[in-house]
């Protein structure tokens, strides 16, 4: 009896640990934004810490991990650094990684273009991603769809 309670024991941590992984990875793909005003960033999280860079209001972070007041954050570049929770927004920005993205009538190749947009630009994100293309919106009012290959942030 006792092996028996031993592999039971085993899978059930397998189990557990396998689900605390999924539970990271989920949170993992928290895309958040610069709030309306620029965001210090800090090496740890305290204010206290080293000051890394301001990041500029509306930039796209992806929270890697909240911990009390304070978001660890990770940027289009790959870097990581601190900011407290307070300076992020739940609205939704993208920034271009193409060298020029076209952004589309509909979510199709061969739609129309309705402009184009260089490489660090923010567009908001209207919709979520469908089919590999995202319903976005550039400041000026012009909307449309783009690849997901070509932005980061979604």
């Amino acid at each position: 009896m006792k092996p028996a309670r031993r592999l039971l024991n085993l899978s059930t941590s397998a189990l557990l640990l396998a689900g605390a992984t999924l539970s990271f990875s989920a949170h993992a793909l928290d895309y958040k934004t610069v709030g309306a005003a620029p965001a210090i960033m800090y090496d740890a999280p305290s204010e206290k810490g080293r000051r890394v860079f301001v990041a500029p209001r509306g930039m796209p972070v992806e929270v890697v991990l909240t911990y009390g007041d304070w978001s660890k954050v990770r940027d289009s570049a790959g870097s990581l650094s601190w900011v407290q929770s307070k300076q992020l927004a739940a609205k939704h920005n993208v920034v271009v990684t193409a060298a020029n993205a076209k952004i589309h009538a509909a979510a199709q190749d061969a739609s129309p273009v309705v402009f184009s947009a260089d490489k660090n630009v923010l567009l908001e994100v209207a919709e979520p991603a469908v089919s590999g293309w995202l319903k976005v919106k550039h400041r000026d009012g012009q909307g449309g769809y783009v690849k997901i290959t070509e932005v980061w942030g979604s």
